[in-house]
């Protein structure tokens, strides 16, 4: 980035990364130092009429000879796919330099069109020391603190509530030094939960109450608690969380918790996520709900996820067995020659389309990975796997 800047050969960005680590400060500092023109807009109030409205002021600018500017876009992951597509042509064009922040992943949350003509950033959350170098600088610095006398003896509960988000903890600072009368104010982890902890918002959807939260709403739906789901979907709701984020949780939990106890929930979940995506908010809280409830009350079974842990642990372990002549392919006469696909029984030119065969490299013949779950529809999975290969999977 150092060296794109230097060159003055700016390609168009996305800065990936949690609040408060400087996206927005990381994209004014580069336009200052190429002394571009800054347009920013945020993507929780903007619409393709301000995109065009700036992309416009972009196309004069560049037609009169002046300095191409960069526009900034913060919370890109929430423009929709028309709002995404209608800065395809300026960003192709070079008129404008885009710089996209955004806290989601961005395989998932922008078209692949306009992902594919930029360069991906990933920001990390700010550490312990570089949040300490902020509270000192800001006793050091700020015209009001540094009039203070401020004894920071514990700072265990201010950088557990920041969660690595500069701009909050420095919120928090300033919340809690207002909350002392006297100019000489001693920080300790009790002061801070007393004096913050009740101000701060119920569910915070970028800290660790997010984690927290999501971590109780799939233990509720993994423990068939419907109730609990539910409270906690409400929660979520409440609180701002994005909706796709939380039906694309549950498209995992369908697979990784019910599984082939109820195949079906893979697919009402999958139904989900899409609805979600096409309908949006406040409509989606009931189709979240009517799925939330579904796989609560759902059969359960980890079978596929203990399978593909233990075959990913066995390919670790033994590493790359070959695969044995008769499973392989053989498109030239050659390969027929050596032997390739030699002995190969077909399934389907046998009684029940089924043929005592061995699919497993020959050193690690009758390794069992999958363990049928304890529900009727693994039941009847383990039955007639019993009785196609008998002891082979005897279980």
């Amino acid at each position: 980035m150092r060296k794109a800047i230097e060159s003055g050969s700016l390609p168009s960005m996305l800065f990936w990364g949690p609040p408060g680590v400087g996206k927005t400060t990381l994209a004014y500092i580069i336009s200052q130092t190429l002394d571009r023109p800054f347009f920013s807009l945020s993507a929780i109030n903007s619409g393709v009429k301000d995109v065009r409205e700036v992309i416009e002021k972009a196309t004069l600018l560049k037609a009169e000879g002046e300095t191409l500017p960069v526009l900034f876009i913060d919370e890109i992951h929430r423009f929709s796919k028309s709002q995404q597509d209608s800065l395809l042509g300026a960003v192709e064009r070079g008129t404008v330099t885009l710089i996209g922040a955004t806290t989601e992943n961005p395989s998932f949350e922008v078209i692949s069109a306009l992902l594919s003509r930029c360069q991906v950033y990933i920001l990390q959350p700010l550490d312990e020391d570089d949040l300490v170098s902020l509270l000192e600088k800001a006793m050091k610095d700020d015209e009001v603190l540094q009039k203070k006398n401020i004894i920071i003896k514990e700072n265990e509960a201010l950088l557990r509530l920041s969660g690595g988000d500069a701009r909050k903890l420095l919120n928090i600072f300033e919340l809690l030094v207002n909350a002392f009368d006297s100019k000489k104010i001693t920080i300790t982890n009790d002061a801070v939960l007393e004096h913050v902890q009740q101000n701060m918002a119920l569910y915070d959807k970028a800290g660790e109450q997010h984690y927290d939260i999501i971590s109780a709403f799939i233990k509720s739906m993994r423990g068939s608690d419907p109730n609990g789901a539910v409270y906690w979907l409400a929660r979520m709701i409440v609180g701002g969380e994005d909706p796709l984020f939380i039906a694309r949780r549950m498209l995992i939990l369908a697979a990784e918790d019910i599984g082939n106890a109820n195949p079906n929930a893979l697919l009402l979940a999958q139904s989900c996520f899409e609805a979600v995506n096409v309908i949006g908010m406040p409509e989606s809280q009931l189709i979240l709900s009517q799925t939330v409830i579904y796989l609560a009350t759902s059969a359960k079974s980890n079978s596929a996820t203990t399978a593909i842990g233990a075959a990913l642990a066995l390919v670790r372990e033994t590493g790359d067995l070959p695969v044995p002549l008769h499973l392989r392919n053989a498109p030239t006469k050659l390969m027929k020659n050596l032997g390739y696909g030699k002995d190969y029984k077909y399934a389907h030119s046998y009684e029940g389309n089924f043929t005592d065969l061995d699919f497993l490299p020959d050193s690690i013949k009758g390794t069992k990975l999958y363990n049928p779950g304890n529900n009727p529809r693994e039941y009847e999975s383990k039955e007639k796997l019993k009785k196609l290969w008998g002891d082979r999977y005897k279980y």
